[in-house]
């Protein structure tokens, strides 16, 4: 692999930088030689050969936009000379025979997981408190205030002994520069938690359920149904005020929907029917506990991989993200689908220009065509809105290399693998189907999209990061993959895992996906905790159905 630049496919005239390259520089390939024009930072792209006005752009085998102007070979490709383009795609399904890769060494490994009277298998054991309506959102917070410190799922945040010194300081010396001396110690402290088999009590808060359109309150349903069905949830506690559109009812229907065979515990109370809010909260509070405590009896066992659904997601992307991290998942998510596991891959306006591709592994005419449909119809919201998908890349994005919506989403789909695609779900849909992957239909948005994945039943969310982030989510354990290794040292306390080892030759594709799948059984057995757990990074934000990009 030469380590200065890369052409990702054999049919790119866009050439990625993997060094800082300098004006009137000589960089090649096997079978080309460029001088280059202007100064190539790393991670962006420039011209394989001379552009004319309008001309298409070609990275990992598709159009990922055209030229504005004539572009001469060895010229930086910028947003000032390339504007997002993708090719049309037709909904087709092309039912390739796929080859799955070698699997056989981990076919008899297990996880240790927790077992579920439906037959899942859950990577955590928790229990859960979430409001029906924005209403009740103070409510989960005084529980959540008591209930955490007396299980002992509190954490004393270091930044709470700092905030106290601080004011101890002041005290002593009222004055900014007597502040100065006050510094953060890393550290921080937790309890023993009295029930030691629950990873804890999550509580939830939205500003949903009421006032916006009953299709609104019925996603909500769904997506709090979906997250009762999460294996990795126990039971819950569900605060109703009473008045509003998700009803208690709705939200029945929903878990009735996804799983006939529903049997958690669940603790409902709505206060519009309740003696007082006191009352309320103290018999929501008490059956909390008694949840918990009834939680506390499930213990790991082993489980098959295949009892593994995996979410892939990217947030914080750089130009190194479909070279490095991206392609480790995907390699990852083949391993895993070919072990009998589930893979989902979202993010539909990162889905933008693969879109023939992705109906093409689909296995059947009717999933291209839903595929095809939900995209079309996402893409025509978003322009009636006056944006498009041209407009997801984030000023990040492009300050690192993704300069058009379809360079970032053709690097977003290697996620994918190349396993088949087996369904397509709406939002809210819960995955059913295994051996493959499946795609569901949300936002690009970070926490929106790993908030349905978690709600569509994933048990673990693989998320890569080239710029860094430290989202999570509050029922599904996250790994941060980062793509560069600068990024894993400076950001080492939200980032678990490095594929930047692979720009540099180090570590192969496969080494690392195997390395990677390591990590993974260790976090789905509880014996990794992952940065976001450890940090409480519990984000949860429902998609209300509009343009989210």
């Amino acid at each position: 692999m030469n380590f200065l630049i890369q052409r990702i496919h054999e049919n790119d005239d866009a050439i990625v930088a993997l060094q800082n390259l300098a004006p009137g520089q000589t960089v090649g390939l096997a079978d080309k030689e460029w001088t280059l024009r202007e100064h190539i930072p790393l991670k962006h792209k420039f011209a394989a050969r001379d552009f004319q006005d309008n001309e298409k752009v070609t990275m990992y085998g598709v159009t990922v936009g055209r030229v504005r102007g004539n572009v001469p070979s060895g010229s930086l490709l910028t947003t000032e000379n390339l504007v997002h383009a993708a090719d049309a795609f037709k909904a087709e399904s092309g039912a390739r025979k796929w080859i799955a890769p070698d699997a056989g060494k981990w076919k008899t490994r297990t996880f240790q997981g927790y077992r579920r009277t439906d037959g899942s298998a859950g990577t955590a054991n928790l229990w859960l408190v979430v409001p029906l309506v924005f209403c009740e959102n103070r409510n989960i917070s005084v529980m959540q205030n008591a209930l955490n410190r007396a299980l002992g799922y509190h954490r004393q945040s270091p930044y709470e002994q700092f905030a106290h010194d601080l004011a101890h300081q002041w005290q002593r010396n009222s004055s900014a520069h007597a502040l100065d001396s006050v510094h953060l110690s890393p550290e921080s402290f937790s309890n023993t938690p009295l029930f030691p088999n629950v990873g804890g009590v999550k509580f939830l808060q939205h500003t949903f359920g009421c006032g916006g359109t009953r299709q609104d309150s019925t996603a909500l349903c769904a997506l709090i149904a979906g997250y009762l069905n999460n294996p990795n949830v126990a039971g819950a506690t569900i605060l109703s005020l009473g008045c509003q559109h998700s009803q208690i009812s709705v939200l029945e229907q929903e878990i009735a929907k996804r799983n006939p065979r529903f049997s958690k515990p669940l603790e409902i109370f709505e206060q519009q029917k309740a003696a007082s809010e006191t009352d309320m909260l103290q018999k929501a509070m008490r059956a909390t506990f008694l949840g918990v405590a009834a939680a506390n009896q499930f213990q790991r066992e082993a489980c098959p991989l295949s009892d593994l659904t995996v979410g892939v997601k990217c947030g914080g992307s750089d130009g190194f993200s479909g070279i490095s991290a991206n392609p480790v998942v995907g390699k990852l998510s083949d391993l895993l689908c070919a072990l009998g596991g589930a893979s989902v891959l979202s993010e539909f306006p990162e889905l933008c220009g693969v879109e023939q591709d992705l109906c093409l592994r689909c296995e059947s005419p009717e999933l291209a065509h839903r595929f095809a449909e939900l995209m079309s119809n996402y893409d025509a919201q978003a322009r009636a809105c006056g944006s498009g998908f041209d407009m997801n890349p984030s000023p990040g994005n492009i300050r690192d290399g993704l300069i058009t919506d379809a360079i970032k989403s053709a690097g977003a789909a290697t996620k994918g693998g190349s396993a088949p695609i087996v369904d397509v779900l709406d939002y809210g849909d819960p995955v059913v189907k295994r051996n493959g992957v499946s795609l569901l239909h949300a936002p690009g948005n970070d926490v929106e999209c790993t908030t349905a994945m978690a709600g569509s039943g994933c048990n673990l969310i693989l998320f890569t990061t080239g710029l860094g982030t430290p989202t999570g989510n509050p029922i599904c354990p996250t790994l941060k993959i980062a793509t560069n290794s600068p990024l894993a040292e400076r950001m080492s306390d939200i980032i678990d895992f490095d594929a930047g080892p692979m720009l540099k030759g180090e570590r192969s594709l496969e080494q690392l996906a195997e390395d990677l799948l390591e990590l993974s059984i260790g976090t789905a057995s509880g014996e990794v905790i992952p940065k976001a757990v450890a940090l409480g990074q519990d984000d949860f934000i429902p998609w209300k159905r509009g343009v989210s990009l």
